[in-house]
């Protein structure tokens, strides 16, 4: 069979005893590339030894929408609504990339309360992309109870976001040189309660999920991905932290209004770097997201009203020149290098997503492990495939 098809026998002639010769045989398994497990259309190619996987290959372009490409026949405000496409749980952080990237290249200062909304809404959205993985991951290890109270949760964090930009997954709420719009009236108590409600619905994670025997045996040891390999694939994010590589771009090179919050941010970090490691360092990181949205929450509360935006021309044009915007996405560095030729649209604008990275650690954890610990492993990884395709 071709290595298309879901299964095929891979044959290798080996010598034994004088002269005798053997064959030995190898299964070549397709996983996907329309697999339940693995968050979007991913093929994975495996090689077996009987149970025991011997090589690993993820195979993506699946889903690619050639969104690099797209971005140089658009215009900076059209760049926003595809920009928060290809990570599509973490729409809010990758608009942020680009208008920072742009607002450098003009020189431009935002109003002070454009900068702690932003901020706000980035940490909501981070708890968002998290619970989404607090609820599915248990619910492929065959836990189905977590997924229903991570919907739950989401729901309280999804009106108050869907309330203030009219979008409910893609918000389109960053323009250059501040936000769409002020917030509606009432608003910030409405998100406070939100909040609060959230962060009283996440200790059934710590007692259903981490307190759950069969879970923490199926984690705990699985997947080691040490901290050499994390920074030979350039992974970031939360999976990186669980391998002890304490970066996050939130304290080592503060953006909006992180450095104002170093007392409140914290980077949580694991030395095990197996798959409980990256469970744990997700549902940690909630909860200080939860904190820094109330931080955020205090400080506008104090803030004089003015304006969310600046005034911009008819036709934004970035000047000459180029620059490099990276931001702590809620799955790792998202990253935008901008080249301007002075045109209303970029030269270049190249996307330097996490998932992309943080998948080609699979070719290092997958093999020498058993084809049961597999799914544990995949999905311990925390991806979105539109984030690795781009």
């Amino acid at each position: 069979m071709a290595d298309s098809d879901p299964m095929s026998i891979r044959e290798t002639t080996v010598g034994i005893g004088a002269g005798a010769e053997q064959t030995a045989t190898d299964m070549v398994l397709n996983i996907g590339p329309q697999h339940p497990s693995t968050h979007g259309v991913l093929r994975l190619k495996l090689v077996l030894d009987g149970e025991r996987i011997v090589e690993a290959e993820p195979v993506i372009g699946y889903m690619h929408r050639g969104a690099e490409k797209l971005f140089e026949a658009r215009d900076y405000r059209q760049i926003i609504m595809l920009a928060n496409r290809h990570d599509w749980l973490s729409a809010f952080a990758n608009e942020l990339g680009v208008v920072l990237a742009v607002e450098r290249m003009l020189g431009m200062e935002v109003p002070e309360r454009a900068v702690w909304v932003r901020t706000l809404l980035a940490e909501l959205n981070r708890v968002l992309n998290h619970l989404m993985f607090l609820g599915s991951y248990p619910l492929e290890l065959g836990g189905i109870t977590p997924v229903f109270h991570a919907f739950t949760s989401r729901e309280e964090l999804q009106h108050v976001l869907e309330e203030a930009s009219g979008g409910r997954m893609h918000y389109m709420f960053n323009r250059v040189g501040g936000l769409k719009e002020d917030l509606p009236a009432g608003w910030l108590g409405r998100v406070r309660t939100a909040v609060a409600t959230v962060r009283a619905q996440l200790p059934v994670f710590e007692d259903l999920v981490l307190g759950n025997e069969i879970f923490r045996a199926r984690t705990a040891g699985v997947g080691v991905l040490s901290a050499e390999h994390v920074k030979a694939y350039g992974i970031s994010g939360p999976i990186a932290r669980a391998s002890g590589v304490d970066f996050d771009l939130r304290r080592d090179e503060p953006y909006l209004a992180y450095g104002e919050l170093r007392d409140v941010l914290t980077v949580v970090t694991r030395e095990e770097g197996d798959c409980l490691a990256r469970f744990e360092v997700l549902l940690e990181q909630t909860v200080n997201a939860l904190d820094l949205a109330d931080a955020c929450l205090d400080r506008l509360a104090g803030l004089p009203a003015g304006p969310v935006n600046l005034r911009l021309p008819k036709v934004l044009k970035a000047p000459e020149g180029e620059t490099y915007a990276w931001t702590e996405n809620p799955l790792g560095i998202n990253g935008y290098y901008l080249v301007s030729r002075g045109d209303k649209t970029p030269w270049r604008l190249k996307l330097r997503s996490a998932s992309f990275n943080n998948i080609q650690a699979l070719t290092e954890l997958l093999p020498g492990t058993l084809v049961a610990d597999m799914v544990a492993i995949l999905g311990s990884m925390f991806f979105v495939v539109g984030d690795i395709d781009k």
